[in-house]
C-alpha cells in the first residue's frame, strides 16, 4: 500500500521549479464529491447528476471572424452559457502552420482574462497518447516490443496478469482491473484528495484481483493499462517515465509547456478548472488533486498550442515510423474515448479514431474534475484540432451530449476546404 507523505510535502512538481505559494485546501464539499467523480484517478467519469448551474457570463467571446468563424464562435458562446456550462472554453484550429484561435468566458472566474493557448491545464486521459507515443518510440527503437508481456518486463505482477502484452495495454484490450475505481484507492483521496501516492505502486490497489477477462477478447478500457505501459518503458530503458516523455515526446515535437507533475500546483498562467452544483457559485477546484494518482494515465499538465502540436506529429508521420504508424491506426471499432469523442470512436494503440459526418480524424478526449479534453489530428498531421472547457462535462448528459456536437463542428471546419487565407496567423 502507498505510504503517506508527512504532512510537509508542498505538491510542487517534480519537472518545474517551486512556487512560492500554497493553493487553499478544497473545502469539504468537493471533497465528498470528488471520488464520487472518480477524481480519484484525476482522468474518468460517467455518473449523472442534475444539470448544474450556468457559469457566471466572462468578457464578450471573440474569434477571427468571417461566416464561418463567427458560426464556431456562436457554438463555443452557447456552451460556455449553457446550463451546466463551463466558466471557460478554448478551441485551436490548425492547418499548414496556419492557427485560428477560438475561446468564450473567462479564464479565471472573478477576472475577465480570455483562456490563451499557452495557458497550462490538465489534459486529463489525453495523457495516454503521451505514454502510447513513449511506449511506440521504444517500439522503433527496438526496446520494446509489441508483442512483450507484463510476465516478461513486469514479473512482480501478478502471474494471473502475465500473458497481457503491450499491445492489449495500449488498446485497452487487457482486462487489468482498474485501479483507480478500487474502493482502498477511492477511500484514500475521499480523505485526502491531495494525496502523494507513489505513482509506481498504483497497481497494488488491485494486484488481488484477476483479469475482467482474456485478454484481447473485448474492449474495456482502464486506467491501470497505461500505469503498466510507462512501467514497461522504464524496465526497457532504466530510465524514468518522466525523463522519456522529455526525450522521445516533449524534444522531437517541441512541447516547451508540458510536464508530468506529482504535486497539485499548477505552473503559471493557467486555465483554472470549476466544479458547479445548482445553487451555488463555481469551486475552483484547479489545485485541489495530487497528479501522482494518475501519472502515466492522466497526470500530464500542458497547453491548447502544446496539444495541437503533440497530435500533429503523434498522429502523423512526424514521430513514429510507417510500420509502427501502421499498427498504431489498427482500429478496433466500438471501443471509445473516455468520454466518447465527437462521431463514432474506435481504439487504435494509444489513440482513437473518430469518424465525423465530415469526415475522420485522429485523437484523445479526457476529463477530470475542472476540465474536459478534446484534441485530434488527420492523418497526414497537417490539421490539428482542440477543445478545451473548464468544468468536468461528464457530471451533466446534456452538457456532454453538447460538447461532443461542438467538437464535430469543430472537426467539420477543420475538414473543410476553405482557402489559406480564411486561415488565423501562424504561431
Amino acid at each position: 500500500m502507498p505510504r503517506r507523505v508527512p504532512a510537509a510535502y508542498d505538491g510542487r512538481n517534480s519537472t518545474s521549479p517551486a512556487r512560492g505559494r500554497t493553493g487553499p485546501r478544497p473545502r469539504r464539499r468537493f471533497r465528498t464529491v470528488a471520488v464520487g467523480a472518480v477524481v480519484a484517478a484525476a482522468v474518468l467519469s460517467g455518473g449523472a447528476t442534475t444539470p448544474v448551474a450556468a457559469a457566471p457570463p466572462g468578457p464578450v467571446p471573440y474569434g477571427p471572424g468571417g461566416p464561418g468563424d463567427q458560426a464556431l464562435q456562436r457554438a463555443l458562446a452557447d456552451l460556455v452559457a449553457a446550463p451546466g456550462g463551463p466558466p471557460g472554453a478554448i478551441a485551436i484550429l490548425t492547418r499548414d502552420g496556419l492557427r485560428q484561435v477560438y475561446r468564450a468566458g473567462t479564464a479565471e472566474v472573478g477576472t475577465r482574462r480570455p483562456p490563451q493557448p499557452d495557458d497550462h491545464m490538465r489534459i486529463a486521459s489525453v495523457a495516454k497518447a503521451f505514454s502510447g507515443a513513449v511506449a511506440l518510440s521504444l517500439v522503433d527503437r527496438q526496446a520494446l516490443h509489441l508483442d512483450d508481456t507484463i510476465g516478461r518486463r513486469l514479473p512482480r505482477l501478478p502471474a494471473a496478469w502475465h500473458a497481457v502484452t503491450l499491445r492489449q495495454l495500449l488498446q485497452h484490450t487487457s482486462g487489468l482491473p482498474d485501479y483507480s475505481k478500487s474502493q482502498a484507492f477511492q477511500d484514500i483521496v475521499r480523505a485526502d484528495p491531495r494525496h502523494h501516492f507513489d505513482s509506481r505502486r498504483l497497481l497494488d490497489f488491485v494486484a488481488g484481483q484477476p483479469l475482467g477477462f482474456p485478454p484481447g477478447s473485448r474492449y474495456a478500457y482502464s486506467n491501470s493499462d497505461n500505469i503498466a505501459v510507462a512501467l514497461m518503458a522504464e524496465q526497457a530503458t532504466g530510465r524514468s517515465y518522466e525523463s522519456l516523455l522529455r526525450q522521445l515526446v516533449y524534444g522531437p515535437l517541441d512541447l516547451k509547456r508540458t510536464s508530468l507533475p506529482q504535486g497539485y500546483l499548477l505552473p503559471r498562467p493557467f486555465l483554472h478548472g470549476y466544479f458547479t452544483a445548482p445553487g451555488e457559485p463555481p469551486e475552483d477546484v484547479s489545485e485541489a488533486v495530487s497528479a501522482s494518482g494518475a501519472w502515466a494515465s492522466g497526470g500530464i499538465v500542458s497547453t491548447p498550442a502544446d496539444l495541437s502540436r503533440f497530435f500533429g506529429g503523434y498522429a502523423g508521420p512526424e514521430l513514429l515510423s510507417p510500420a509502427t504508424r501502421h499498427a498504431q491506426q489498427d482500429f478496433l471499432p466500438g471501443g471509445s474515448s473516455e468520454p466518447a469523442g465527437p462521431g463514432v470512436n474506435a481504439a487504435g494503440l494509444g489513440i482513437f479514431r473518430y469518424t465525423t459526418r465530415c469526415g475522420t480524424v485522429l485523437g484523445h478526449t479526457g476529463n477530470t474534475p475542472g476540465y474536459t479534453q478534446f484534441a485530434a489530428a488527420t492523418r497526414d498531421g497537417r490539421r490539428t484540432v482542440t477543445v478545451s472547457i473548464t468544468s468536468q462535462a461528464t457530471l451533466d448528459p446534456a452538457l456532454l451530449a453538447r460538447l461532443r456536437a461542438t467538437e464535430e463542428k469543430f472537426v467539420c471546419a477543420l475538414l473543410g476546404d476553405r482557402g489559406p487565407e480564411d486561415w488565423g496567423f501562424r504561431p
